[in-house]
Order: structure tokens, then sequence, then C-alpha cells
């Protein structure tokens, strides 16, 4: 995925617009600049965890994402393929569907564009997308509830650091009424301010992996 933050479409500093939102273009610079190098730290902090230490922190947000969450029958719950050294919560996912949860994943179906939300379950054939992220071969598009939502940093706002593309900013803004969101990272993700932008989509409750 793109590391340059944008909602979804190029900016265009002569205009001061940046995915129709007016911005100052020196402040957004600065904030561009502020979140790639954030990126760079917190990327090279996931490199650093071993096998065993990712399987620890994502068994404690799947019992934390258990309590949240409560019964799931009936639901329509939104989770992700996990990339990049995520947090890995397919066994969750797999068996919120086992207690009578429809699950989707995230799938970019163009640039620039809200990713939409399509069935999954374990077993069922997946294709590669944007990027070679696995996804569901069958498009079947769902309206999710809750949405949970992988994390690279996040703030004392619940603003998260993402990948940069802005696609969850997007799908979440066109989304009416807005899905409950979760976000899900790494012990280490806290960090004071992402400089949230007009874009950016505060998450409603925050869950990280306990260090190990």
């Amino acid at each position: 995925m793109t590391q340059d933050d944008t909602p979804g479409e190029a900016p265009c500093f002569a205009h001061h617009l940046v995915g129709g939102h007016v911005v100052d273009a020196a402040t957004w610079r600065d904030v561009n600049r502020f979140r790639k190098a954030e990126r760079a730290r917190l990327y090279a902090a996931r490199r650093t965890l071993s096998q065993e230490e990712l399987r620890a922190e994502s068994d404690s947000v799947m019992g934390a994402l258990s309590d949240e969450i409560g019964d799931p029958k009936g639901r329509i719950i939104a989770g992700y393929w996990p990339i990049r050294g995520e947090m890995d919560l397919r066994s969750f996912l797999g068996d919120l569907t086992l207690r009578g949860a429809e699950v989707a994943l995230p799938v970019v179906t163009a640039k620039g564009a809200p990713v939409a939300f399509h069935r999954w379950h374990p077993g069922c054939a997946m294709t590669r997308g944007f990027w070679n992220i696995p996804v569901p071969a069958t498009a079947e598009v769902l309206r999710p509830d809750l949405v949970i939502v992988p994390l690279l940093g996040v703030d004392a706002q619940n603003y998260r650091l993402g990948n940069g593309g802005g696609y969850y900013d997007m799908a979440l803004a066109a989304l009416v009424p807005r899905p409950r969101t979760i976000g899900v990272g790494h012990s280490f993700c806290e960090i004071v301010t992402i400089f949230p932008q007009p874009w950016d989509i505060p998450m409603d409750r925050i869950v990280l992996g306990l260090a190990p």
C-alpha cells in the first residue's frame, strides 16, 4: 500500500484542496512528513517482534475483542486480512462465523475509492486483489455494523495512523449510519497525536496487544 497520507486522491496544493477539504499546503506538507517518519519508526518496531511475540499480542487482542463484542449472532462484522505484520485475527473471525455472525473483509475495488466489504468465511475461495492482498473470490457486498480496523499508530483522541491510502476513512465516511469501529494494534502503537486532518475519522474504541 502507498505510504502517502491522502483521503483517496492526490492533493492539489495549488488550490489548497485535498479530497474536497480546504487545507493549508504548508501545514499538510509538515503533517505528511511527520506521518511518514512515524510510519517508518512503527514498521521498524513491528519487525523486531518474534513470531511468538506476535502470536501473544494477537491472542490478547482477540480475547479483548471477544469481551468487547459479546454475542455476535446476527451481526455483520468486518475484519481484515493481515499484511505487513498486522495483528492476525483470522481465527477469531472464523469463530465469529461459527457463532452466527456474518463476516466481511475490506476489498480495494479501485485506487482512490473507498474499500468495499465482501463476505468471507473460513475456507472460502480467495484471490489476489490490489497489492496482492488476498480477498474473497466472490464479490458479495455486505454492509457491516461493526468494523475492526488495523492500526499502525493511534493517538490520544483515537485517531489512527494506517498505511496511508485513506481507504478506511473514505469507506467509513460513506456509510450512513456509520458503523461502530474498533481499532486494533500492537502494544507500542500509542503516539501523542497524528495531527488529524478534516478527513480523518477517529475510532470508537481501541484495543492494543499486551506487551510481551
